[in-house]
């Protein structure tokens, strides 16, 4: 017997009101810009969508992005190193989507890249094999450090932290892994086990078993977890760690710390994972961070500027004698849509802007200079910033109280400017602009900076 889904309430009929809504919608993101009526009309309809239907909790989040009487500011369209919101203002973007756009936003080649693979084929059928997939993993190959060889893609960087997770309890029968105080290697809840932040943690505990976290930096300290977790017959099966931590708050490590980790890794047979999502594709001034430190982790992850800007990628990079567990049975660990046409054709367009144009050399010039002139920007204000570090690309400023951050991030966006803190270290606002940022825009941050910090209250 059929059931009518009508009668048993189980159907909601589409309204013609939806069906006329959703064409002004697609009529809308035809646009390239819009009429004063259009943009106060998207920008209720996006308060009123997040308070009602996406999550209402964003809207207390992103006070900072409050201004001029506007409830939110509403983000409408990106080129180069700015954005602009729907009512037309521009924003120097030194956020940088967490550092997703290392090659500026909408890249034209990237952009091109993936129109070109667009009008062919976008994703693929899931059975015969695809090809950009292995000509990026190829080139993976060839760039990354030391003898790092085979790739798995994902969709994001908790999905890479994950991947990198599986190879390590498949290559041995080890189930101890050392992870870092604030640390952040993602949400799911593998990576969240990993991720050191007890707020995240909390509500889904008990997380996967077998973690352990030790302050960063601390090298005597892992070296006693190695020695104890030997002697009691749990041995360290592999270290996860950010080569410099980012949402941590831009922790630089100890000079000699990931080379000690590493000796460590090698004298008890453990893995070294690097978590390089934030970290890699040139933010720090080489391509990856490792480099800056002369270390070859044994899995390297990848994501947020790894497409682009301009598709969600991921990668994870292993050498052989750990990825050779994931060959006799390719689908112990799959997902639908990493590595599919367009993310392959994002990533490597990005990896030849990033070479042509000598991103990462470019990002540590400028990245020192921006250092330097934000430090210079701070004398006199050491009531507020307890310090200003960094590398490259990827620049933290730690305040004495968050409230003085908060005040600093919403002056600076009202005056024109993106930053915004840390997930673990909320005293830091981070400074993770497009490596392709002018050098006239930089100088208009720290002008920014200066005119914001004398303005704020200790």
């Amino acid at each position: 017997m059929s059931i009518n889904p009508i009668e048993y309430g189980l159907q909601n009929v589409v309204t013609d009101e939806t069906k006329s809504y959703i064409k002004k919608v697609l009529q809308l993101i035809e646009k390239n810009e819009v009429t004063k009526e259009e943009a106060d009309w998207i920008t209720k309809e996006t308060v009123d969508g997040f308070r009602e239907n996406v999550n209402p909790g964003f809207l207390e989040y992103r006070k900072t992005v409050t201004q001029g009487g506007q409830f939110a500011a509403v983000e409408w369209s990106d080129n180069g190193s700015c954005f602009k919101d729907v009512n037309g203002k521009e924003y120097i973007d030194c956020l940088g989507g967490f550092g997703i756009y290392n090659v500026g936003h909408r890249n034209p080649k990237v952009v091109k890249a993936v129109e070109n693979q667009l009008k062919r084929q976008a994703l693929h059928s899931q059975d015969l094999l695809d090809p950009l997939r292995a000509m990026l993993a190829k080139i993976l190959e060839q760039i990354t450090p030391g003898d790092l060889k085979y790739s798995f893609f994902t969709n994001s960087g908790t999905e890479s932290v994950e991947a990198a997770l599986k190879l390590v309890k498949m290559y041995s029968d080890r189930t101890t892994i050392i992870s870092t105080t604030r640390s952040f290697h993602g949400k799911t809840l593998g990576a969240l086990s990993a991720t050191a932040k007890g707020m995240f943690r909390k509500p889904f505990l008990p997380l996967i078993p077998g973690f352990k976290h030790l302050p960063f930096g601390d090298i005597e300290a892992m070296r006693t977890a190695f020695q104890t977790s030997a002697a009691v017959g749990e041995d360290i099966a592999a270290v996860l760690l950010e080569p410099i931590q980012g949402e941590g708050g831009i922790i630089l490590p100890p000079p000699e710390y990931l080379r000690q980790v590493r000796e460590l890794c090698d004298e008890y047979g453990a893995l070294l994972v690097f978590d390089e999502v934030q970290t890699g594709m040139g933010r720090t001034g080489r391509m990856f961070a490792s480099e800056l430190y002369g270390v070859v982790p044994d899995i390297l992850c990848l994501a947020k500027a790894f497409g682009g800007g301009v598709i969600p990628a991921g990668a994870v990079v292993a050498k052989e004698k750990v990825f050779k567990s994931f060959f006799p049975n390719p689908f112990m660990h799959t997902t639908t849509f990493g590595g599919n046409p367009l993310a392959c054709a994002a990533a490597i367009a990005t990896i030849d802007v990033l070479l042509e144009e000598n991103l990462p050399e470019r990002a540590g010039e400028i990245g020192r200079y921006f250092l330097e002139e934000l430090r210079m920007a701070g004398i006199g204000h050491e009531d507020k910033i307890m310090e200003i570090r960094g590398i490259g690309l990827m620049i933290g400023i730690e305040f004495h109280r968050d409230e003085v951050g908060y005040e600093v991030s919403k002056g600076m966006f009202d005056d024109g400017v993106l930053v915004a803190g840390t997930l673990i270290n909320s005293k830091t606002i981070r400074i993770e602009p497009p490596l392709t940022i002018s050098k006239e825009d930089v100088d208009r941050v720290i002008s920014t900076f200066r005119q914001v910090l004398s303005r704020t209250m200790a």
